[in-house]
């Protein structure tokens, strides 16, 4: 054999120690990887809060018609101005107030027998205000409509900063698993090691609790106007949590 064979043998024995090493280390990382994902055990935990809605959103509309396009905008616009005037006696911030859609809508004529024609323009303009104290919920419904809005459109009651609470419900889902965790801990004779997963999933947020209580009587929102009671939202919060069996 020459010198050369016995090199080409040597770097051919070199690399089969390396891919034997190689294919150990990573049949030993599956394992360990294994028995990791495997010897474990989890835990779900729910935690609930209630509040009273802080913020209401109210969206309304203004529609008007008019045989020109021009003269169906100044109308419009004539009782926007009117609405906003209204909305910021209420101490309603510019940042508050918003149109959220503007549109113009040609309308038609179907004579019979004849071609169909355009008899005039619709302006629809829609405005959504966040009303910030409550207690002026119900007149400024009254109001709006009083000044010139003929549609509205949708009353929400809402939590301006859900974050605090969707933390507090965290906080108590976190600590109904723990609970759980070491109760049955003993019950399934296993002791506990680290922490090796966590899931979180909002649910029900907001479902609205409305209470049957009219203007006047606590607990609505009061102004004059129609009853709105504003009841509470729940926010919940359901997590699991896994841990290593040691």
């Amino acid at each position: 054999m020459t010198n050369a064979q016995k090199t080409i043998l040597i770097w051919l024995g070199v690399v089969f120690l390396a891919i034997l090493s190689v294919f150990f280390l990573v049949s030993i990382n599956q394992k360990l990887n294994t028995a990791m994902t495997t010897n474990t055990v989890s835990f779900s935990g729910e935690g609930k809060v209630l509040a009273k809605p802080d913020v209401a959103v109210v969206d309304f509309s203004i529609v008007t018609e008019a045989v020109t396009s021009k003269a169906a905008q100044d109308v419009n616009s004539e009782k926007s101005n009117k609405v906003t005037d209204f909305l910021k006696k209420q101490k309603i911030d510019d940042k508050d107030i918003k149109t959220t859609s503007y549109n113009i809508y040609p309308q038609y004529e179907y004579p019979r027998g004849g071609i169909p024609r355009i008899r005039g323009y619709q302006v629809s303009q829609t405005i959504e205000v966040k009303v910030r104290n409550l207690d002026n919920v119900s007149s400024i419904l009254d109001g709006v409509v009083t000044a010139g809005a003929n549609q509205v459109s949708n009353l929400d009651f809402k939590i301006d900063n859900p974050e605090k609470l969707k933390a507090e419900a965290r906080g108590k889902a976190i600590e109904d698993a723990k609970n759980k965790a070491k109760e049955l801990k003993n019950q399934l004779d296993i002791k506990l090691g680290r922490i090796i997963n966590f899931s979180e999933g909002v649910v029900g947020y907001p479902v609205p609790m409305y209470e049957s209580v009219m203007l006047g009587k606590g607990g609505g929102v009061g102004g004059g106007g129609p009853s709105v009671p504003s009841g509470e939202n729940e926010i919940t919060i359901n997590i699991t949590i896994t841990y290593q069996i040691k």
